[in-house]
């Protein structure tokens, strides 16, 4: 069975080939895909491989796990897979976790305060009061 792996501090301009001739030197059969960003197109310093079976996986993490690559030191272990649903965790055997706990955020808005009128339109607001308040209504 396949084993993903994740291939960590990549520097973000780098050869996939020459990647790819370091994976080979640990074992036939890998496959790696870098993890590019959408707008810049350049790698975003990690990537995933897939390796055709355990023993391949364990001995291209032994031989490249801190390994210097073009400046940096690699970080290679096991990828831990996500469920379909892409909610929780998981634990070490495998199973699923309670998801986290809804927390509430406070984030920072422009928008104005709930509680009073909107500066902007102070005025205008006392000003449409003022109407309201001296139209007379039929009873």
């Amino acid at each position: 069975m396949s084993v993903r792996l994740y291939i960590g501090n990549l520097p973000q301009t780098f050869e996939s080939k020459e990647l790819e001739a370091l994976l080979a030197t640990a074992g036939e059969g890998i496959r790696f895909k870098a993890v590019l960003d959408r707008e810049t197109g350049e790698c975003r310093g990690f990537g995933f491989a897939n390796a055709n079976n355990e023993k391949i996986a364990n001995a291209v993490i032994k031989q490249l796990n801190g390994k210097e690559f073009n400046g940096n030191n690699l970080r290679v272990e096991k990828s831990e897979r996500r469920d379909s649903k892409g909610s929780g965790r998981r634990n070490n055997d495998g199973g699923q976790s309670s998801p986290r706990k809804e927390t509430k955020k406070v984030v920072h808005s422009d928008a104005p305060n709930k509680e009073g009128p909107d500066p902007r339109w102070a005025g205008e607001l006392s000003k449409l009061k003022d109407l309201l308040a001296n139209q007379k209504t039929a009873v």
